[in-house]
């Protein structure tokens, strides 16, 4: 039986470290991609040789500010059948406060970029009888958050971008989906106040915060080959926040 790879952009992340242990222990051999957090990723790398030795796994680096960064990932990648886009950065500052640099750059991580590497890398994609291309979205891209209005902006215009790309790729058996994630507890939350915290529970009706494993499992759902007919969707896993 040939083996199945899957590139997961931003494998060093707390999500993107859940969703590739997923994978893993899904039989994917893996790509992991880290922008700069080389010491996470190494540690994860170990792991999964270890724990699964018939399987594949490599690093690689590239820094999604650059074009030219891009054009080496994608030259580094061969066989293919699911990208998961698990990378980027938060802002939460005040749009009156937010320099167009930091516009650009959530941007440039984003969207162009994962746009661009999407478009290089579906002619391998669709070299399988079924692939799939999944992305970490945010609730904020459906709903927007005061304070983080280029944050939300960047990701409602992910989500625009996986409702059309699915469209585009359908019937080369190619699914185009997001996963958007409610309030998860990473470090990228911990800014947030025990109060608000407490205000935050009180406004989902699950009364928990999501964990990396929920967005996780949800994506392995949709890479797995069990959801081929399932594509141009937002999949919220945010415990009734928002719905």
């Amino acid at each position: 039986m040939s083996k199945k790879f899957a590139l997961v952009v931003g494998a060093s992340g707390e999500i993107g470290h859940a969703i590739s242990s997923s994978l893993a222990d899904a039989g994917w051999s893996l790509y992991l991609h880290y922008a700069s957090n080389k010491d996470s990723v190494t540690s994860l790398y170990e792991q999964l040789v270890s724990t699964y030795p018939e399987q594949e796994f490599m690093l690689l680096q590239a820094d999604l500010l650059s074009a030219d960064s891009v054009d080496e990932l994608v030259a580094s990648i061969f066989s293919i059948q699911s990208i998961v886009f698990a990378q980027g950065h938060s802002l939460y500052k005040g749009l009156e406060e937010t320099t167009l640099e930091e516009i650009r750059q959530l941007f440039l991580v984003h969207v162009e970029h994962p746009m661009y590497l999407s478009a290089q890398l579906t002619p391998k994609l669709r070299k399988n009888l079924n692939a799939s291309i999944v992305f970490v979205g945010s609730i904020w891209g459906d709903t927007g958050a005061s304070y983080e209005a280029a944050y939300s902006a960047a990701k409602g215009a992910q989500h625009a971008f996986v409702k059309a790309y699915a469209k585009e790729v359908a019937t080369q058996k190619i699914t185009v989906n997001v996963v958007a994630p409610g309030f998860i507890n990473t470090k990228m939350n911990e800014h947030v106040e025990d109060e608000t915290r407490h205000m935050l529970l009180d406004e989902i009706p699950a009364g928990v915060f999501g964990s990396t494993e929920d967005v996780a499992n949800t994506v392995s759902f949709l890479v797995n080959g069990k959801a081929n007919y399932i594509t141009g969707q937002i999949i919220r896993v945010n415990g009734g926040w928002y719905i």
